[in-house]
């Protein structure tokens, strides 16, 4: 559980030059700064080295990188499932990502509403999955429908920092891997203290920053006929609806199907159509990777599916090899509750479908409010 869903999120430093001003003087960057690149700048440094020297000094500290987040994600994530129990694994990937994620992104409003924000955004994500999950897939659909909507208005507002990525995935994560009497409890817990760990986090990465929105500028520009009202909404609907679809055929993982469409509901087309082209073909050549792994290892493999997973996606810089490598610790999970041909089978069957149906989706409830809107537009002319 460790590695799914994080190698692509934390290292979001991006720094696109091969040189820069550091203390006044034009030099290389420093192995600090180096560490913060993500994988398409560190490939590009690499590539743009001069010198043999230059391209094996860059590509050493690209590894090192990768050895010090996964040591760090590891440690980070088997401590909190020492704490909090084995089951809450997955709480404590969550966790990880937002500490990480939040140290540099933020909600585009002020502090003091930002970190309000956060506060609900936590309160959301220990209260709502249970009570998703305690209700038959219809009443479900509509708590998750409404909480959706809800994490993606408060902090997608910038939609150019991808933050559903962290926020609506880890409430279908939670969603996906219920919890309830003493495991939920323990959950709450951990969550809430990794609330306040976030919090201090953010204030320290955003303090000195000056934001001219707040919160009430969030509902002032909420309109239905805006590209990003109608993107908060489609991703709702469509999210919460195909899980709700896997879960009235009484199939198992509809959390995938959720995440898979929440991967290409993107507000930008081109953004959406890469995705998909790169999910669909990563997901169904890394159930056949898994396969062969799980054939030619011992049993043994299970367990550290999801480091050699995270480690190929710490290597990967294109969406379609990140897909391939992540689907590695979801399955390798899955197994254990579903066997193998259950996981394989349905993990590639929920990643198509899903990535299909949220593309189709999107496209289609764009569609009907902009026909709506001509309409609408037509009939104040008349």
């Amino acid at each position: 559980m460790l590695n799914f869903h994080l190698t692509k999120r934390i290292a979001t430093g991006i720094m696109p030059h091969y040189y820069r001003k550091h203390n006044g003087k034009d030099g290389f960057m420093t192995f600090y700064q180096e560490l913060q690149l993500n994988q398409i700048g560190s490939k590009a440094v690499i590539r743009g080295a001069e010198t043999k020297k230059e391209k094996v000094r860059h590509t050493c500290i690209y590894f090192v990188k990768i050895a010090i987040t996964m040591l760090f994600c590891m440690g980070f994530v088997i401590g909190f499932s020492t704490i909090f129990g084995d089951d809450n694994s997955i709480a404590g990937v969550v966790l990880l990502l937002f500490l990480m994620v939040f140290k540099n992104a933020d909600f585009g409003i002020g502090m003091k509403d930002s970190l309000g924000v956060m506060g609900i955004i936590f309160a959301v994500l220990i209260v709502m999955p249970r009570l998703a999950n305690s209700f038959d897939p219809i009443t479900g659909m509509f708590i998750n429908m409404g909480c959706i909507f809800l994490l993606a208005f408060l902090s997608c507002h910038n939609l150019l920092m991808f933050n559903q990525s962290t926020v609506v995935l880890g409430y279908l994560l939670l969603y996906g891997y219920d919890a309830s009497g003493k495991t939920f409890a323990l959950r709450s817990i951990g969550l809430l203290l990794g609330a306040a760990a976030t919090i201090l986090v953010f204030y320290r990465g955003h303090k000195k920053r000056t934001y001219k929105r707040n919160i009430k500028d969030l509902f002032s520009e909420f309109n239905i006929h805006s590209s990003r009202t109608q993107w908060q909404i489609a991703l709702a609907l469509g999210v919460s609806s195909i899980m709700c679809v896997v879960e009235l055929l009484d199939l198992p993982r509809s959390m995938w199907a959720g995440i898979a469409a929440m991967s290409v509901m993107l507000p930008f087309e081109k953004d959406s159509k890469v995705r998909t082209k790169g999910r669909i073909p990563g997901n169904i050549i890394g159930g056949i990777v898994f396969l062969i792994l799980y054939i030619i290892l011992p049993p043994s493999f299970l367990s550290y599916a999801g480091i050699i997973g995270g480690i190929g996606v710490g290597l990967s810089a294109t969406y379609g090899w990140q897909s391939l490598f992540n689907s590695f610790g979801a399955m390798a999970v899955a197994t254990s509750l579903i066997g193998l041909e259950g996981a394989i089978f349905f993990r590639i069957f929920h990643n198509i479908c899903g990535s299909l149906y949220g593309q189709t989706f999107y496209k289609l409830f764009s569609k009907s409010l902009r026909r709506f809107s001509s309409d609408r537009d037509g009939l104040s002319v008349v």
